[in-house]
């Protein structure tokens, strides 16, 4: 596979939960947002949406960008907070549920992926 492929493959999670966020903001929050926490309110959705919006954005920037070999690795190393975050807020302090397995699993998937891309630029710079 092209390293070109596995960055968009990287895209991909931001244009489809992105989507979902921006599109369907109510069903997110019913979802993934313990009901304790629920606010199903127009000011929710409107922060559900942005937060939507926002991984649009990144995912478009994933896609169009020429990612180098560190990019792989930075980006990598990025997500790293993301999997305490899942962590915290899934058990520590129970705000989402086990609906927020979703992020779980794209963020694993984007760092075998990024770690993979990295190594094939580094087999291509040989």
């Amino acid at each position: 596979m092209h390293p070109l492929h596995i960055q968009r493959l990287i895209a991909l999670p931001y244009l489809i939960l992105g989507g979902w966020c921006l599109l369907a903001p109510g069903m997110v929050e019913r979802l993934t947002v313990a009901p304790d926490y629920q606010h199903l309110s127009a000011t929710s959705a409107l922060f559900i949406g942005c937060f939507g919006a926002q991984a649009i954005l990144g995912g478009l920037f994933i896609w169009f960008s020429q990612w180098q070999r560190k990019t792989f690795m930075v980006y990598a190393i990025a997500l790293l907070p993301f999997f305490w975050f899942n962590y915290w807020f899934v058990f520590a302090v129970p705000i989402f549920n086990r609906w927020l397995a979703l992020d779980f699993v794209a963020n694993a998937a984007m760092l075998t992926l990024s770690l993979w891309g990295w190594k094939l630029m580094g087999k291509a710079e040989r």
